[in-house]
């Protein structure tokens, strides 16, 4: 042999074993046998031009239809006939379609829904139609099980002698036991392209749209000897249009009553069906979802992150590389969000949104949070299938996602010429300009905390192509899953899983099951299986073989494991009973049989844990706050997010005398703050702060609001700051307010009290600097009205008050010069990080490191390498505790968080170019983020789009004239050089909010918080023990729906119980009882009467929430010049530092809540 033959023998070895390290191997189809191709000819009549909706491809489904243990694969074909293979073993599969009987009949054939549809144990395919104009042509197709001729499965089309022959452009079709009355009832999802499917309009919610879904009740016909179904949509309450495209059926409440969701393409709103029990169903979308997709594709439901709970996850088209980004994305439209509101559609993202099921509230419903961008799955393309399964059986489930389409008319450049040439270019010229979308499917692996990998590559799946409809199983019963997916214009792919010849995979292990129903039901549809890990966590799965998008997958649960030990498995029947399996055996297929079921099924979806409780009612506040909807983006149309809608503050005191804690919310422009004035009886009452003496602070936007006792006369003094966006720079609305007290709860305003300050302000904090007896104040400077990202001054005012009359001097010029321009500031914090006995400051800012200010008494020295100072972030508030029992002061500190596009990180960070570059009195500000490169390389580029990069800037229309060409714009050449000379440039590289420990010695070390803090801005942090362990615990609360249009309303968060060890770690507390799901903002605790807890949360545009916290301890009161506090229990001492003012825009009480046995070491 020859050294050139030995050397391409190892070559091809190297390469061979290369290609084997792949999770999956696609079987070619002259190796399997499955040749399916959806091919799709375009015609005159007959094109994307003519019909939006010729490439959306065909389905699959997988079962044993001839009952040899084996799954066989049927393909639905549009133009093409249906196809099924019998599995012959080995991933070889034969082609029986002529001898089984499935002629589609002309149909255009989409959806394949599998089911033992009369219960003789032999699989049906039910089959979806659509496009045709003749009714007939659309008659969906049941193809009944006759059983086995000459060993292939027959089939007989029976739809219209079942009644389940639907007319109605069906798209896809799923079965279940609505009424729980044993026997499978239908759903059909609907979807007929209207002429302008994205026009704004009154949504027709009575049934009487031809695009309302339809629902058919199963009934018995003695006659015929079988099941037949009656159209039962209006009885039901299926009353709502909607182009449909996913259909999934789920107990998503967990009340034992299956519910239905449907996502639906353009305008039209996503469906969530819950079940009434009473044979109706009501949508209930716009009330648990604060988003969905905008063009919403297909969906799957799966337990995401093992917490026992479903999570929704559904498709749209946002391109993941930036060439695709930039040719698809228009301008922003805030008159949408307008329309959102005037004709109460949900609001629509274009992007995948993975739905994280946060449990269950007090009302019995579930509690969900959009973190699609968080895990990093957003961004997939056009996107169609998603597939939720644990492709490498180490017990999380991981993700694959089919997409790509033919021709993209949303192309911006092709839909340009379009318009300028369609009159004079033919339709066959026009269809050849249009650009292709043949890409790789995704796969991402679940590392847990919701971390997601993208392995496209790693797992063998980077072929392009245009991919439809996909289902997994377990085609060669070695105990992992494989991959079909139907194509359009090529053949079927066919992946094999190669787990188990992995060393992962041999370390891994799997449980699967099969369901053995009764006569009704023979294979268990609906069933639900709750696996039970010894270290706590709990996956649960349902047997519903409908998903994804117009599929169906085996009639078999898959639960990968890992290494973990299986305590217990659970299966919920049907017929409400259940069965428990304690140590299952593992590494096979367990089969369940419902005979053995005889345990009653409890469902009990109420939470059992509340360490608050929401009181809004029970204390008497029915507040909602005002705020009008001034559209910043008009005045800088790249801006992050609105400026002018940061509010409400809040500020916690006795204000009239009476020995009980009251609250002040300040107002927004036009609208007057409002006392909360406790009575004895716990409950409140409204009373505004009168302002008759300048009526043009109702012009002024309140942000922070201060009480304290400026003039020293034993009351509190209220100081308000006034920010905001919508005045012009230095206008008078932006001055400070200061109001005094007269003892017995009413105010004066006395502005001569303050220096002549018309900043756009943000907080105000109050403590003794100097240590001359008196409170000082600082001032944070929050933004330059209209000028975003400019910085701006803090102010240190120096109290000089005298003989009772209230006088605040600027001092920061020489106490704090540091202060000056020092930046965008949401939050300062009065601290003694020192520990030296004088008050420092730590400050929260944009744009910016977290900033420390140490007071060599009486002067503030900015304090250099503390370790923090690398870390970039949009950081909003702080506040702080000795959470560690070391003595001195720890902190939170509150970020915009992960769930967003724009996202930096120290390696990728966001940046910001800001000047006014054409010199027309407008400060222009260019967002970059790191994106990717068709090249797979990552780039900094502009953030946001073509037009809305012109609209702010117009001299960048002749650089990059069209689409494609401003998708090579960059960091470096969108400007010059010399443009830049001059220009504010920013960096963004943290975005999570964090645990600050402090070091000692200026030093500071930081935790990223667990993940459910990262799901949206966080601006109010309370921290108290409220869980009565003897450790203070944090609760988060934040969002914000002024986030910038691209992205859209940052509103994951539902607030954040986060329960402390003493040690510095959290563990998020899920069912805590706090709940304050919109637009929050500043949150503070007070004592109610009897010394109870109260937790006040705030909302922007939304209700004020109240919450009793269930403390056992002892409300401490403290006098106005307590500083800190330092107590030991068990054997360990901590500090607590006693705030005027902590957290974003509030001030918490100052009581102190001690455990009954720990004991006062020192006071301050």
């Amino acid at each position: 042999m020859n050294q050139r033959v030995i050397v391409l023998l190892l070559l091809g070895i190297v390469l061979f074993s290369c290609k084997e390290k792949t999770l999956f191997t696609k079987i070619e189809a002259g190796d399997s046998g499955i040749t399916f191709s959806n091919r799709i000819i375009e015609n005159d009549s007959m094109n994307i031009l003519k019909f939006e909706y010729v490439y959306n491809g065909s389905g699959v489904g997988v079962a044993d239809f001839d009952n040899d243990g084996l799954q066989d694969i049927f393909f639905s074909g549009n133009q093409v006939e249906n196809q099924l293979y019998l599995n012959k073993a080995n991933f070889k599969f034969v082609n029986i379609s002529s001898q089984a009987g499935i002629s589609n009949y002309g149909r255009w054939c989409s959806g394949v829904t599998t089911v033992d549809i009369n219960g003789d144990g032999w699989m049906d395919i039910y089959v979806s139609a659509t496009v045709k104009s003749n009714e007939k042509d659309r008659q969906n197709l049941l193809y009944v099980n006759q059983g086995l001729k000459n060993g292939v499965p027959v089939f007989k089309e029976m739809a219209a002698e079942y009644g389940v022959n639907d007319n109605g452009h069906s798209e896809n079709a799923t079965f279940f036991d609505s009424d729980n009355d044993g026997d499978l009832d239908l759903y059909v999802i609907t979807n007929i392209i209207d002429l302008y499917p994205n026009q704004y309009r009154e949504k027709i919610i009575n049934g009487s749209h031809p695009n309302t879904d339809r629902f058919y009740r199963c009934d018995w016909d003695e006659k015929l000897g079988h099941v037949v179904y009656k159209n039962v949509s209006k009885e039901a309450g299926i009353l709502i249009e909607g182009h449909g495209l996913g259909i999934n059926v789920c107990d998503i409440n967990k009340d034992g009553w299956k519910d239905i969701y449907v996502t639906n393409d353009y305008l039209s709103d996503d469906l969530l069906y819950i079940n009434n029990q009473d044979g109706t169903f009501s949508d209930q979308a716009a009330r648990f979802f604060k988003h969905t997709s905008q063009s919403a594709m297909g969906n799957d439901i799966g337990d995401i992150n093992n917490d026992g709970f479903l999570d929704i996850l559904s498709m749209d088209m946002l391109a993941k590389n930036n060439v695709r980004k930039k040719v698809l994305t228009g301008p922003n439209n805030y008159q949408s969000y307008i329309f959102n509101d005037t004709y109460k559609y949900t609001f629509q993202y274009m992007r995948n949104c993975l739905q994280i099921n946060n449990g269950i509230d007090t009302q019995n419903s579930p509690m969900f949070s959009e973190v699609s961008f968080l895990a990093g799955i957003g961004e997939t393309d056009w996107s169609w299938t998603p597939s939720i399964a644990d492709f490498d059986n180490d017990g999380y489930k991981d993700i694959i996602i089919t997409n790509g389409f033919p021709k993209d008319v949303t192309d911006r450049d092709f839909m340009a010429f379009r318009s300028e040439s369609e009159r004079l270019a033919t339709q066959e010229f026009l269809l050849g300009q249009i650009p292709e979308v043949k890409i790789s499917n995704y796969a991402f692996r679940n590392k847990g905390n919701l971390e997601f990998e993208n392995v496209t590559k790693k797992w063998g799946m980077d072929t392009p192509s245009f991919s439809n409809g996909a289902v997994y199983a377990d085609l060669d019963s070695d105990g992992d899953l494989d991959y079909i997916i139907n194509n359009i214009n090529d053949s079927a792919f066919v992946y094999r899983n190669n787990l188990l010849q992995t060393e992962e995979g041999k370390q891994s292990h799997f449980l699967r099951l099969k369901f053995e129903g009764n006569e009704k039901n023979r294979f268990g549809i609906g069933t639900v299986a709750e696996l039970l890990f010894e270290d706590g966590e709990k996956i649960v799965a349902e047997n519903n073989p409908s998903r994804g998008y117009l599929s169906s997958i085996e009639p078999y649960l898959h639960f990968g494991l890992g290494s973990k030990k299986v305590r217990s498995l659970t299966v919920k029947w049907y017929n409400g009973k259940s069965q428990t399996f304690e140590n299952p055996e593992i590494d096979k297929v367990l089969t369940v049989n419902i005979k053995n079921a005889n345990i009653d099924t409890k469902y009990n979806s109420a939470p059992g844990l509340n360490l608050v409780t929401d009181i809004t009612k029970e204390v008497g506040i029915n507040y909602v706050h005002s705020e009008r909807d001034y559209i910043d983006f008009n005045s800088q149309n790249l801006l992050p997010f609105k400026l002018s809608e940061f509010g409400p503050g809040m500020a916690t005191g006795d204000v009239n005398g009476d020995g009980l804690e009251d609250v002040f919310m300040g107002g927004s422009r036009f609208h007057i703050g409002k006392f909360f004035m406790q009575k004895s009886d716990g409950r409140f009452i409204v009373k505004p702060l009168e302002d008759t003496t300048n009526q043009n602070l109702k012009l002024s936007e309140d942000l922070g609001p201060l009480l304290f006792d400026a003039d020293g006369d034993n009351d509190l003094d209220l100081y308000i700051c006034h920010g905001g966006n919508e005045s012009q720079k230095d206008s008078p609305d932006y001055q400070d307010a200061f109001y005094v007290n007269d003892g017995k709860g009413n105010f004066s305003l006395k502005n001569d009290a303050l220096p002549k300050i018309t900043e756009s302000t943000s907080c105000v904090r109050a403590a003794d600097y100097d240590n001359d007896g008196d409170l000082d104040l600082v001032v944070s400077g929050r933004n330059v009205p209209n000028e975003y990202p400019k910085f701006t001054s803090s102010y240190i005012l120096r109290n000089d008050s005298k003989n009772g009359i209230p006088k605040f001097t600027d001092a920061g010029a020489k106490v704090a010069p540091g202060l000056k321009n020092i930046g965008l500031v949401c939050d300062i914090l009065w601290t003694d990080f020192d520990s030296d006995g004088w008050i420092d400051l730590m400050l929260a800012s944009e744009w910016s490191e977290i900033q420390f200010f140490r007071n060599k008494k009486g002067i503030f020295q900015k304090v250099e390498n503390t370790g923090l100072e690398s870390l970039q972030g949009l950081w909003t508030s702080i506040n702080g505790a000795d959470f560690d029992f070391d003595g001195d002061i720890d902190y939170i500190v509150g970020n915009i968080g992960n769930n967003t596009l724009l996202k930096g990180t120290q390696e990728e960070p966001v940046k910001v170019i800001a000047k006014d570059f054409d010199k027309n009195g407008v400060y222009d500000l260019f967002p970059f983020v790191y994106f990717t490169t068709p090249q797979n390389e990552r780039k900094l580029v502009p953030f946001h789009g073509k037009d809305d990069v012109n609209k702010q800037l117009n001299s960048t229309r002749k650089k990059f004239v069209s689409f494609n060409e401003f998708s090579n714009a960059d960091y470096d050449n969108l400007f010059t050089a010399e443009e830049k000379k001059d220009a504010q440039i920013l960096t963004l590289n943290t975005n999570a909010t964090v645990y600050v420990e402090n070091k000692g010695g200026g030093k500071f070390e930081v935790k990223v918080l667990p993940w459910q803090a990262q799901t949206s801005t966080v601006y109010g942090i309370t921290i108290q023990d409220f869980d009565n362990d003897n450790l203070p615990d944090v609760i988060l609360s934040g969002n914000n729906f002024g986030n910038e249009i691209l992205v859209g309303r940052m509103d994951a968060s539902n607030g954040v119980f986060l329960k402390g060890d003493g040690k510095g770690n959290f563990k998020v507390i899920r069912n805590s009882g706090f709940y304050l799901p919109k637009d929050a903002k500043s949150a503070v605790t007070l004592t109610s009467v009897g010394g109870k807890l109260l937790i006040f949360g705030s909302q922007n545009r939304g209700p004020l929430r109240v919450f009793g916290s269930n403390l056992q301890k002892t409300s401490i009161p403290v006098t106005s010049k307590t500083k800190a506090i330092t107590y030991s229990i068990a054997g360990k001492t901590a500090r607590k530092e006693l705030y005027y003012g902590s957290g974003y825009l509030g001030q918490s009480t100052r009581n102190v809540f001690l455990p009954a046995n720990s004991k006062i070491v020192k006071i301050e």
